[in-house]
């Protein structure tokens, strides 16, 4: 049994949490045990001096444990982050495992479990390190009340209320949520452009002005009820997100006009979702079901002296998808698993393109795509010793693209994905993971239809529905060593090799050439990742935590225009996490977090590092370069019920940069016709947040 996580007096060293014993839960938990069993569990009592709030607040204090908030992919493998709610993955996907641990107070909350390697009654979720938030399952009502607001630099205020409530009773629980407010675009601001030629002659000079906005209207409830033996959970979401922003260029060379574009996205988003789960005896069923639409209506308008554009896009997306999971508890150290699901997909877009009043014909603008998906999966879980534990899974999938309109076609596709997991802890504080698996992506719809950024570039970035998912063969391994009780560093190395990669390339379509989405070929990608969770109590710093993470990558794959080795496009690939979607070169972060019980206050400071996302196109190589992002806060419980929060975003103005390579045709054979750079300032806001809790 492991010591105890705080000390009797305040102020003395926190040592390693002790395994809770279990307390009866609305839904099945995880085993709790000591870390011989990979599992480390953390009671409220441990979070006791950083007096959070909520149990996203709990989860991101967790030592040696990166939050990821999960993929958006079609169908529920895959879909969920690395955080369990009562043993379960969320029946949700546009309301996301963020906001659904922002709405669970830190009352509810009777333990969280780190489980590393698998635990018996665990879906890990293709993941070899998940948390699980057990709920205590108490009577009563608790809720809490949010206010935001905003003020910008630029003069604006925005504001944002947001609510949220549960209530339990006789088993019963009942949850409701609202979000109503709008916050900044922390990519728009002012700056200036400047478009030299081949011989670095200026060709334009301006300067921007760039502002834009969000608005969510948010409605989420919930209900839980004893059902048949077993338990039933019933969801939904109605989400409406709305952005809009305006930008204004204004040339100052060769002569003097102004450039103007306005873009708005308008997003209704709705979702049910259900799950019934009950035991027999070593035996656990779970059926879900799940239902979402998605609707967008995508408007840009550019005017210029000479120029105009309208593009205009109206997208709707709507899924459906069942599933069964069973599970088999054999033996104490053998867990087995098995399941099926199914899902059908459907997308309808029409898109349209006027150039100063002339419609364009795009590339597959107007497509109707439906896909049927089935998966058969199962799994072993077998810990050998309290040392060694293995796991061992294949999933079958198999789908059916057709496509409509514009771009007809009927294609079938299938794969076979193994998977094997290892874990070895020779002691309690060091823990060795390896993987080898085939992950196979998904087909992202908006690769189907024509993009909008031919309304922002004049580049027609047309839709290609003929394409194969991604593959990829991965072999990785993680070494964590856990230090001064509540310290924590991992080593991550990974290895990927990739078929049918996922990028842009040339489509002729008689005299019109085009960017389109299409399998490039074969590819690989490298990967090393540090993170760290560290106490700073030895340098003079008591009560602090450090922690950080640091990502390297390399990609290759060979450029379809060119025929040469480059590295892959930043293109959103679906896939299940840890998935291959990242290609980011480099990436960092930072978070400080000091608390100071005497005054009831916790200060910080976070900083995202700068990275680097290239696109390489047929005429042109695009670079955005985003610089780091600092955020210095403090917390003050003016009273237990009542938290004053204020954050400063960008003390230190943040560049956004976008740089344009282009040529005047395909890039092997045209000549270089001009650099455009952009370089977009925000100046940063101050948030004040006010949060009162109930119960």
């Amino acid at each position: 049994m492991l010591a105890s996580v705080l000390a009797a007096v305040s102020g003395l060293a926190l040592t390693e949490p002790q395994a809770a014993t279990p307390e009866p839960a609305p839904a099945p938990a995880a085993a709790v045990s000591g870390p011989e069993r990979g599992i480390i569990s953390y009671p409220p009592s441990f979070f006791a001096d950083v007096g959070p709030s909520t149990a996203l607040e709990m989860v991101q204090r967790l030592p040696g444990f990166s939050f990821d908030r999960g993929a958006a992919v079609r169908g529920l493998s895959g879909s969920g982050g690395n955080v369990l709610i009562d043993g379960e993955p969320p029946v949700s996907k546009n309301d996301t495992l963020e906001e659904i641990l922002r709405r669970i107070p830190v009352s509810s909350v009777l333990r969280i479990d780190v489980i590393r390697g698998g635990a018996p009654g665990i879906d890990m979720q293709g993941r070899t390190v998940i948390a699980n938030v057990v709920r205590k399952s108490a009577s009563g009502a608790k809720g809490a009340a949010t206010w935001t607001t905003w003020p910008l630099a630029d003069g604006r205020v925005l504001n944002g209320l947001r609510g949220e409530a549960e209530w339990r009773w006789d088993r019963k629980l009942l949850e409701a949520s609202f979000v109503y407010g709008k916050g900044p675009n922390d990519q728009a601001g002012d700056g200036d452009r400047i478009r030299l030629d081949a011989a670095k002659r200026p060709l334009i000079r301006s300067t921007i002005d760039y502002d834009a906005q969000g608005e969510r209207k948010w409605l989420m409830g919930a209900y839980e009820t004893p059902l048949a033996g077993g338990r039933l959970r019933v969801n939904g979401t109605y989400m409406g997100n709305d952005s809009a922003g305006e930008y204004y260029d204004h040339i100052v060379y060769p002569g003097v006009w102004r450039e103007y574009q306005y873009a708005a996205d308008e997003k209704v988003q709705g979702e049910l979702g259900a799950r019934f789960n009950r035991r027999f005896g070593p035996n656990q069923i779970d059926l879900v079901a799940f239902q979402q639409w998605n609707n967008t209506d995508s408007y840009v308008r550019f005017e210029s002296p000479s120029l105009s554009r309208l593009f205009t896009n109206a997208k709707e997306v709507s899924e459906t998808v069942g599933r069964v999971h069973f599970r088999r508890t054999a033996s104490p150290s053998l867990n087995l698993e098995a399941g099926v699901e199914g899902a059908l997909n459907k997308l309808d877009s029409a898109t349209s393109l006027k150039v100063s009043g002339v419609a364009i014909a795009l590339p597959a603008a107007n497509v109707h795509v439906e896909e049927q998906r089935g998966e058969i999966f199962g799994t072993a879980s077998w810990r050998a010793s309290p040392a060694l534990a293995f796991e061992f899974g294949v999933r079958q999938e198999a789908s059916r693209v057709t496509s409509s309109g514009d771009v007809a076609l009927e294609k079938s596709l299938s794969f076979t994905k193994p998977r094997a997991t290892v874990t070895w802890s020779p002691m309690a504080d060091l823990q060795v993971r390896g993987r080898i698996e085939r992950e196979v992506t998904q087909l992202n719809f908006d690769d189907f239809v024509a993009n909008n950024s031919v309304a922002q570039t004049g580049a027609v970035i047309a839709g290609n529905p003929d394409l194969s998912p991604m593959q990829a063969w991965v072999a990785e391994v993680a070494v964590e060593r856990r230090f001064l009780k509540r310290g924590a560093f991992i080593v991550t190395l990974r290895r990927s090799e990739l078929k049918d990669v996922i990028d842009r390339a040339p489509v002729y379509l008689g005299n019109l050439v085009a960017d389109a989405p299409a399998n490039i070929g074969d590819g690989w990608r490298n990967e090393v990742q540090f993170s760290l969770s560290s106490p700073l109590d030895g340098l003079g710093l008591p009560l602090s935590m450090l922690k950080a993470q640091l990502t390297f990558r390399e990609t290759e794959v060979t450029d379809p225009t060119t025929g040469k080795p480059r590295q892959i496009s930043a293109i959103q690939t679906y896939g299940p996490p840890p998935g291959i979607q990242a290609v980011r070169e480099s990436e960092w972060e930072l978070h400080y977090t000091q608390d100071l019980p005497k005054l009831r206050s916790t200060w910080g400071v976070d900083i995202m590092g700068p990275y680097i996302d290239r696109y390489f196109r047929l005429s042109e190589i695009e670079t955005q370069k985003v610089e780091t992002w600092i955020v210095v806060f403090g917390e003050w419980k003016w009273r237990p019920d009542v938290s004053v929060r204020v954050e400063v975003q960008a003390p230190l103005p943040r560049d956004v940069v976008r740089v344009r390579d282009v040529w005047s045709g395909p890039r092997d054979t045209a000549p270089f016709q001009y650099e455009d750079y952009r370089n977009l300032q925000y100046d940063g806001a101050i948030q004040f947040r006010l949060r009162k809790t109930f119960g």
